[in-house]
């Protein structure tokens, strides 16, 4: 009776919400359409919080932060289209606390660029930036600060989180064997501090990181690099400071700012222009031939959106369907596919490079790395075709790990025992309850070896040439995209505009052809995603938010799971 009582209780609450989602929804599409995009309009790009690649729910009624998440796409169309838009005379940028990657930052910094060639200004105001914002800000023609606000450049930093000692209180050994010496991606759970080899990629990332930074301040601010190095080594800057040192061009409030976009316009008073409102203009506004926009974001699992795992992972049966469906609709007469992953199971992986390599068999095809397309991200591109990544891309890491929990120390602690009863000699390879056996270990190694045997084959199939013209840049090392082109493991480094190319050429389209890009997956109503999942995945999703928030990437709760992965040798973050 109880449950009985409860299954009614919570079936009327359900009922009540859907009636007022209902409700809202019938609102909003029933009531005034979007404002009409006036002339001499300035618009205004308050970049805050996370800038994805896929599309999150669209949320029918206000809600606070519903619509402050924007994808890569979006401020690409939108930028795009502004450049062309006699209504739209200038752009506001004003950045605070960006959430997105390096190579996330190049593809919005080279539409601003592009939007420059219009002849239209492009002025930033900054809110205590770091260097992300202010990276994102040297594609403007001016830049602005508050007078009592800090200029937070100070060079960047990576941090790498080591968890073995925590899994040691809780009396939990992590068995790990990998193929590649750089493949140290479950050193985070079996290690204290990082190996040489770790310390080696790392600083190369973070050396071609740094540079690009530098050099484009340098370019930006008209000074030489080593002016710029020597200045940022002083930094953080308060403002008066930032101002005298050249890294800005004046002090203004917020309305002073806007009084001096108008000016730099010079098409009289302004009229403010949300950026959420113009990116839905710009794209009802798309015209020309369809081309799949396919994103691929998050860590690679096998699973459907079935199972309790969660948004931004690449679960191979979903993405399986996504491609096949693409694939499928005649209406469609291409395809650019975007990666933004670090690897993750590596039969998923392998299953979702089935699907590519049938997708392309069937339309032209190119890959777009973002900021992150490494071991599995990396293994499912190998199609052939080809293949774009930004100078910052993190990508490669061609080796193989295999990770399993031995939790014998966490069952003493609690009081639990556990007898196996088996037949076979390696029956026990994959219990939790104690280490493995010498011949377990030994086919588990045959395995690992096999695994990478065939990402290296994978690999000099995708980028026709040979196993051995590879095996020197993978061992599981990860290389930045422009280290990565110069080693034949990308085609090309650019962003949305050069994938287009190559798709023009593949495709045989002329030059002046007109693409409209369909986001695969579209964006999820509110319906979908609240009614679409287990109750539970909500949960789920909280815990991961939790592990990230303190610092626990989270590949490291990937690798929690066991099995052999391709997967990243470690979480980069760059600060």
């Amino acid at each position: 009776m109880r449950k009985f009582l409860l299954g009614i209780l919570c079936g009327l609450v359900l009922a009540v919400l859907s009636v007022v989602v209902l409700g809202f929804a019938m609102v909003r599409l029933g009531g005034p359409r979007l404002p009409s995009i006036e002339d001499k309009s300035l618009l205004v790009l308050r970049l805050e919080g996370p800038v994805g690649e896929a599309a999150q729910p669209e949320f029918p009624f206000p809600f606070p932060g519903a619509d402050s998440t924007v994808t890569v796409h979006e401020l690409w169309t939108s930028i795009r289209a502004a450049a062309k838009d006699p209504r739209i005379k200038a752009i506001a940028l004003m950045p605070r606390g960006v959430g997105a990657g390096w190579a996330k930052l190049d593809e919005i910094r080279m539409a601003l660029e592009e939007f420059r060639k219009s002849g239209k200004p492009v002025v930033a105001w900054l809110r205590t930036p770091g260097m992300r914002e202010y990276y994102l800000a040297l594609a403007a023609d001016q830049i602005y600060l508050a007078e009592e606000d800090l200029v937070y450049v100070k060079g960047l930093r990576a941090d790498l989180t080591f968890v073995k000692n925590t899994l040691d209180k809780l009396g939990i050994e992590m068995e790990v064997e990998h193929a590649g010496k750089y493949k140290d991606a479950a050193d985070q759970l079996s290690r204290t501090t990082p190996t040489p080899e770790t310390r080696e990629v790392v600083g190369s990332i973070l050396d071609g990181v740094y540079g690009t930074f530098l050099e484009a301040v340098a370019k930006s601010r008209k000074k030489t690099v080593a002016e710029v190095r020597a200045l940022v080594d002083e930094g953080p800057f308060l403002a008066p400071k930032a101002l005298s040192a050249g890294l800005i061009d004046g002090l203004l409030y917020e309305d002073e700012y806007f009084e001096q976009v108008n000016k730099s316009a010079n098409s009289g008073e302004l009229k403010k222009l949300a950026m959420r409102t113009y990116i839905a203009d710009a794209l009802s506004s798309q015209k020309g031939t369809k081309v799949a926009l396919i994103t691929g974001e998050g860590a690679i699992l096998r699973g459907s959106s079935d199972s309790l795992l969660g948004d931004q992972m690449i679960l191979s049966e979903d993405f399986a369907k996504l491609l096949r469906r693409v694939r499928e609709d005649s209406s469609l007469d291409g395809a650019i596919v975007r990666i933004d992953s670090p690897g993750g199971d590596a039969i998923a992986s392998d299953d979702i490079l089935r699907e590519m390599k049938l997708l392309s068999q069937k339309k032209p095809v190119v890959i777009s790395m973002s900021d992150v397309a490494a071991s599995g991200g990396y293994f499912i591109a190998m199609t052939r075709d080809p293949v774009v990544a930004y100078p910052n891309t993190i990508t490669g890491s061609i080796g193989v790990v295999f990770t399993k929990p031995n939790v014998k120390g966490l069952y003493d602690k609690m009081g639990f025992t556990q007898e196996s009863i088996s037949r076979g000699q390696n029956a026990g390879i994959d219990n939790i309850y104690g280490p493995m056996s010498p011949t377990a270990r030994a086919k588990l190694r045959e395995g690992i070896a096999a695994t990478y045997s065939g990402f290296l084959k994978r690999v000099a199939d995708g980028r026709q040439t040979t196993v051995e013209a590879i095996e020197p840049y993978a061992q599981g090392r990860a290389w930045l995209g422009s280290q990565g082109h110069e080693r034949k493991l990308v085609d090309e480094l650019g962003g949305f505009d050069k994938a287009l190319e190559l798709l023009r050429e593949k495709a045989k389209m002329t030059k002046d052809e007109e693409i409209r890009l369909i986001p695969y997956p579209p964006r999820e109503s509110l319906f979908a995603k609240f009614f679409g999942s287990p109750p539970q995945a909500s949960a789920v999703r909280a815990a991961r938010t939790w592990l990230k928030d303190r610092g626990i990437p989270v590949e490291s709760t990937v690798m929690l799971r066991g099995g052999m992965m391709r997967i990243m040798p470690f979480s980069i973050d760059l600060n």
